[in-house]
């Protein structure tokens, strides 16, 4: 047992899948995880399913499809009762376990299979309820009213959870809750169980909004002058959802100056987050513990940050759906080195690819694929598509994508989307109105009527996709 590898599950929020500086991003700068990229593989088309944290953790969790998770939107206070996760397979392999973080479940004391869990969920209107005090359902609350000896709080500088107005971090930056992640994780190395390989799930709530980076992290990018956000020729689809005012809405068009600060923010929180991994990464070598370990980088989902005037997730657009994927894994692991893969990959994928590292016989009932053949160059059969979905502005958006080809329908109206991925990363022209397309789109409708068939909502009849339907964020589990 003493021989099997440590594992280390890196999960940030809200992180964009082309925000690494090594796939030369054109502003932000992430020198570290360029570093892990370098020394492993990063797999350049992976996806979050359902783009928003609830379902993509679920997915992330269980090693399942929606289909069978039963989340397909954003809704609090379902239970998570899922008899096998990942972190109850490592339990039951002799690991010890541990999150710190964010973990977005319900109830929020629920351990999924660890053996311990530090929480910060970040701000959840759901949770913060004022009839019970949130250190209940919070630990870096309580530790930070410790630091500070006073009733503090991490609201105290008035920016909202999913809104873009944007101000450095209040605080001395030790008591932000990106530096505290590391420092609980790091203080875990510490206090481990020597005898006993051990899976860490760390667990970051940025760069999900508040943007709140330390102020030096937040002055190296203000200034800097920022691409035009893309926008396609298909954004008259959203037209009647556009608002002007709200600083929180998921389409609108908002002031350049606004704008600015908020890619500074989003900016600064990942070069903050870049340069904290890179002190667990150091401790962890400190500890003898780096050339036995295997690191996973992903996000939960991404964030539009403007592109074609929308904002936040949910949607199956790149900037939305698409995610980080680094893995990289001791010196014998035979993991290529900067090696860059397109095959799509989801999170559904990380648990069974995590117990492939660790040794660790994966469930049967697992529905996800381990990468780990993958990014040690080994050739495999491997799925043809991902099947991605959400609700969100009053409908469901269901969404195909062989990584190279990328197909939309609006559950509200039947409009049809298809993007030319390899020519058209940034999804700024649809073909699906152009002449020529309409095999390319049958092929892909008859593969989301295979996806949807017997589905509760009755988008398909199982020969056509029926628009028009009652979408539900929570499918009932037989």
């Amino acid at each position: 047992m003493a021989d099997r590898p440590n594992i280390i599950l890196i999960c940030v929020d809200q992180w964009r899948g082309d925000c690494l500086s090594i796939d030369r991003h054109p502003v932000v700068h992430t020198p570290y995880l360029d570093q892990m990229a370098l020394g492993g593989a990063r797999f350049g088309r992976a996806y979050a399913a359902c783009p928003t944290c609830i379902p993509s953790r679920a997915g992330l969790f269980t090693g399942l499809g929606q289909r069978s998770h039963g989340r397909v939107g954003y809704q609090d206070g379902v239970p998570w009762n899922y008899p096998v996760t990942i972190a109850g397979e490592f339990t039951k392999g002799g690991y010890q376990t541990q999150a710190v973080g964010k973990m977005h479940v319900f109830p929020e004391r629920s351990q999924v299979g660890f053996q311990n869990v530090i929480l910060h969920d970040g701000y959840l209107h759901f949770a913060r309820r004022r009839d019970r005090d949130y250190a209940l359902v919070d630990d870096y609350t309580p530790w930070l009213r410790q630091q500070l000896g006073r009733d503090a709080d991490y609201f105290e500088h008035g920016l909202n959870c999913n809104a873009v107005p944007t101000r450095p971090w209040d605080k001395d930056e030790y008591l932000h809750p990106t530096n505290w992640v590391v420092q609980q994780s790091i203080d875990f190395l510490r206090r481990r169980d020597p005898r006993k390989p051990f899976f860490l799930f760390m667990s970051f709530h940025r760069p999900h909004p508040p943007y709140d980076p330390p102020a030096w992290a937040f002055e190296m990018y203000v200034n800097q002058q920022m691409p035009p956000r893309p926008v396609g020729d298909w954004v008259d689809v959203f037209a009647d959802k556009l608002e002007s005012d709200r600083p929180d809405a998921p389409v609108g068009r908002i002031d350049p100056r606004v704008l600015q600060r908020a890619l500074a923010g989003y900016y600064g929180h990942m070069t903050h987050i870049d340069h904290q991994i890179n002190r667990f990464m150091e401790m962890l070598h400190e500890y003898g513990l780096r050339n036995n370990s295997y690191i996973c980088f992903t996000s939960d989902h991404g964030e539009m940050l403007g592109d074609h005037h929308m904002f936040r997730k949910g949607y199956p657009f790149e900037g939305s759906a698409r995610v980080p994927m680094i893995l990289q894994g001791p010196s014998d692991s035979q993991i290529h080195h900067n090696l860059r893969l397109n095959d799509p990959v989801e999170l559904r994928d990380v648990m069974p690819t995590l117990l492939d590292c660790a040794g660790l016989q994966v469930p049967s009932s697992i529905e996800g694929q381990s990468f780990l053949p993958l990014a040690q160059g080994r050739k495999l059969a491997w799925r043809s598509h991902i099947h991605g979905e959400h609700v969100v502005l009053g409908q469901s958006l269901q969404w195909l994508t062989d990584g190279r080809e990328k197909y939309v329908w609006h559950s509200a109206t039947g409009r049809e989307q298809l993007f030319d991925l390899d020519r058209d990363p940034q999804e700024l022209h649809d073909l699906s109105l152009q002449p020529g397309t309409e095999n390319r789109l049958n092929h892909w409708r008859l593969l989301l009527i295979k996806e949807l068939a017997g589905r509760e909502e009755g988008y398909t009849d199982g020969q056509h996709l029926i628009p028009g339907r009652t979408p539900r964020a929570t499918l009932t589990l037989r």
